[in-house]
C-alpha cells in the first residue's frame, strides 16, 4: 500500500448527520492521514466540541481540531447533536485545539512537503477566508467536496436544486469554485443524493461493536430524536440511515472507480445553482453511479 494521503477535513458536523457518518468512515480509512479537522459555519464552537469528542472516543487525539469562522445567518441553527456533547468542552480534548482554525488550515497547507487533499463537506466560508488571506495555498491542494447539483436535485429529482453547502454562502462558493486548485473533484447531488443504508446493510452497521461505529450510532439516535425540520417523515434509527451525501466525498478523496466521472466547467450563479458554463473552472464531477450497491457495501465493510 502506498503512503496515506495527507488530508484536511472541513465540516459542518452537527446539523445533518451525514457529516458524522463521513467522519466515521474517514477514521476507518487507512488510505488517508488526517492532519486537521476544522468546523465550518454557524456555531463552530459547538461543531468543534463534537469533532473533538468523537476523535477522543475514536482514540485519535493525534488529530488537531480547528474552530472555524462562526456565522449568524445559518438557515438551520439548531444544535441537533448537542445531547451527545453535553458537558464536554474543548478544554477536555487531550489533543491540540486551534481557536483560529482558518490560520491552522493555512499553516498546515503551507508546511506540507507534498500536496494536501482538502476534503470539504460543508459550506465554504472557511476556505474562502483562507484563500483571501493566502491565495497561493490553492497550488498545494487537491480539493474534494460535496457540493452542487448539476442535472439532478435532492432525492433524485429530475431538475437541479441550489444545494445547501453552496447556497448557504454563495460568495464563498464562487471564490472556492474559481480558485487555482491542483485539482477540483466534486460529488454533486446527482450521485451523493441517492445513498442510504437499509435492511441487512444498515443492520450490519447498527450492530457493530467498534467504538467508532458505536459513537456514530449514538449520535444518529440523538439526531433522530431531535427531529430535524427538513425531514418529510421521521427516520427510525433502528431501521435505516438518512441520506449519506458526505460519505461519497470521503470515497472520492482516494478512489473513484465506482463512479462515472466527467470533467465539466462549473460556475455558481447568484441563486446558488451550480451551472455548466464555458467560463467555469473544470471540475471532475461524479455524475452517475457505475455500481452503487458496491459502494454501499464498501461503506458497510468500513463501519461494521
Amino acid at each position: 500500500m502506498s503512503r496515506p494521503i495527507p488530508l484536511i477535513l472541513d465540516t459542518d458536523i452537527g446539523t445533518d448527520i451525514d457529516d458524522t457518518w463521513a467522519l466515521a468512515v474517514l477514521l476507518r480509512s487507512p488510505e488517508v492521514d488526517v492532519r486537521l479537522a476544522l468546523s465550518a459555519t454557524g456555531d463552530t464552537a459547538y461543531r468543534a466540541r463534537l469533532l473533538a469528542k468523537f476523535l477522543q472516543v475514536a482514540g485519535r487525539e493525534d488529530i488537531p481540531v480547528g474552530v472555524g469562522l462562526p456565522t449568524v445567518d445559518e438557515s438551520t441553527p439548531r444544535r441537533l447533536q448537542e445531547a451527545w456533547v453535553q458537558g464536554y468542552t474543548l478544554a477536555d480534548y487531550p489533543g491540540t485545539v486551534y481557536a483560529d482554525g482558518v490560520t491552522a488550515l493555512i499553516e498546515t497547507i503551507r508546511h506540507a512537503p507534498e500536496p494536501v487533499t482538502l476534503l470539504s463537506i460543508g459550506p465554504l466560508t472557511n476556505l474562502a477566508a483562507a484563500l483571501e488571506r493566502d491565495p497561493a495555498i490553492a497550488r498545494n491542494v487537491h480539493f474534494v467536496g460535496m457540493h452542487g447539483s448539476v442535472y439532478r436535485g435532492y432525492g433524485g429529482a429530475p431538475e437541479p436544486h441550489p444545494e445547501y453547502n453552496v447556497r448557504l454562502d454563495i460568495p464563498a462558493s464562487r471564490r472556492v469554485f474559481s480558485a487555482d486548485w491542483l485539482s477540483l473533484t466534486l460529488t454533486p447531488l446527482d450521485t451523493c443524493g441517492l445513498v442510504t443504508l437499509k435492511g441487512e446493510a444498515f443492520a450490519a452497521v447498527r450492530h457493530s461493536r467498534h467504538p467508532i461505529t458505536r459513537a456514530l450510532m449514538e449520535n444518529y439516535s440523538v439526531w433522530c430524536a431531535a427531529s430535524p425540520d427538513w425531514l418529510k417523515t421521521p427516520l427510525d434509527p433502528a431501521r435505516e440511515s438518512s441520506t449519506l451525501f458526505d460519505v461519497v466525498a470521503v470515497y472520492l478523496a482516494f478512489a473513484d472507480d465506482l463512479l462515472d466521472m466527467q470533467t465539466l466547467p462549473l460556475i455558481v450563479d447568484e441563486a446558488g445553482f451550480t451551472r455548466v458554463h464555458p467560463a467555469g473552472k473544470p471540475a471532475r464531477c461524479a455524475m452517475a453511479w457505475k455500481n452503487q450497491p458496491a459502494f454501499e457495501q464498501w461503506m458497510v465493510e468500513r463501519l461494521r
